[in-house]
């Protein structure tokens, strides 16, 4: 007999079940079809005795789906019961083995101590900072190092990288920094010359948007950008060839990824950076201009010369100081999480959002450190 057989023979509320042919998992489709048909009969049954005398082959999933059926009917209700007959002795041990499993319900696990989960979270919070304060601090010497080989040979720097890289970074991202930039300009000069008209004091708006777009909110915007646009193409071009093994095959071939592909990324940022951060710092003064003249009635030349008084050198410069730092830190973590990929796309994208995300952080602490550093200098 090639095909399986299960037969049904009501007596009363006695129900007697007799599987035949192999039952094994060659024909799991023919036994799951099996099973379905004699289920209603099943449950309507007070006892059920399967008897096992037909069968002729037996394997883990058939003796599963007799065992199932034994179970329903056990358990169908109170009073109901469920017995093999006639089993060979060469099934007994699969079907003995079968049986004793999920007998025992399992266990409840113990609600964990609430300040105890705490406690694990923060110990495992301050392990993970430690890793990636010590793969930054690697990475940085790992620049250092590529930096230091390249003032020795000049002629070892990328340079044909290094130009694309700036054209990828820099050039490609003026429109996008000049739009925003120029609207934040314009969105504080409104709200000045909304608020300060209640005081009679517009003309300080100037001072407000000079200021804050040169030593702040400028190079902070545009930081923030190139963190999201550059950094996060850095962490999956990286993760990408790191998944490919491509990472691995330069270190094969003798070749020092860092000098390859991070040196000169890095670099790229650290010129475009300053770059991006005056552009976009003139389209924000060019839009608090445009403001001043449609919104707050403010002539250009009163705008320019109310700016002139304003602002400073030093505005300046504390502002730009800032940007190759920052740049240097989008890099340094847009990369170190690029090599942290493992091999599948979910880990690709979770460390893409995680060196977004860590790029703003720090871009943010770096400037309220510089902050204060400016501040306690005198500048």
């Amino acid at each position: 007999m090639n095909e399986p057989l299960l037969l049904a023979t009501p007596s009363g509320d006695a129900l007697k079940l007799r599987p035949e042919g192999p039952w094994t998992a060659a024909n799991v489709s023919a036994l799951e079809t099996l099973s379905r048909s004699v289920g209603a009969d099943v449950d309507r049954s007070s006892a059920v005795t399967l008897d096992m005398s037909g069968v002729s082959a037996l394997d883990t999933l058939g003796a599963w789906v007799l065992e199932k059926l034994s179970r329903r009917a056990a358990s169908s209700g109170s009073g109901r019961s469920a017995e093999f007959v006639g089993v060979a002795d060469h099934f007994s041990g699969l079907m003995d083995e079968v049986r004793q499993v999920n007998r025992h319900p399992p266990a409840v696990a113990a609600a964990p101590n609430p300040i105890l989960l705490r406690l694990g979270d923060l110990g495992k919070s301050t392990v993970g900072a430690r890793e990636d304060v010590t793969i930054f601090l690697q990475m940085l010497g790992a620049l250092f190092i590529a930096v230091i080989g390249v003032l020795r040979r000049p002629r070892s720097l990328r340079l044909t990288s290094l130009v694309y890289q700036l054209y990828r970074i820099g050039w490609q991202a003026i429109p996008i920094v000049v739009l925003i930039t120029f609207l934040i300009g314009a969105i504080i000069a409104q709200q000045g010359f909304f608020h300060f008209r209640r005081f009679g004091a517009e003309s300080y708006t100037v001072d407000m948007v000079g200021i804050l777009v040169l030593r702040e909110l400028g190079v902070l915007i545009v930081a923030i950008m190139v963190a999201g646009r550059s950094g996060s193409a850095y962490t999956a071009e990286l993760g990408s060839m790191k998944m490919r093994e491509e990472i691995d095959a330069l270190s094969t071939m003798g070749l020092d990824p860092v000098h390859v592909l991070i040196l000169p990324r890095v670099a790229a940022l650290v010129i475009a950076l300053p770059i991006l951060a005056f552009i976009g710092a003139v389209a924000a003064l060019y839009g608090g201009g445009l403001v001043a003249q449609f919104y707050g009635g403010m002539a250009p030349a009163i705008y320019v010369a109310r700016l002139h008084e304003a602002i400073s050198v030093t505005h300046f410069e504390v502002g730009i100081l800032k940007a190759p730092f920052m740049a240097l830190v989008i890099g340094i973590v847009a990369c170190s999480e690029g090599l942290r990929v493992k091999g599948s796309a979910e880990s690709l994208g979770r460390q893409t959002t995680t060196s977004v995300v860590k790029s703003i952080f720090l871009v943010i602490v770096l400037d309220g450190l510089f902050a204060i550093f400016f501040a306690s200098i005198g500048m």
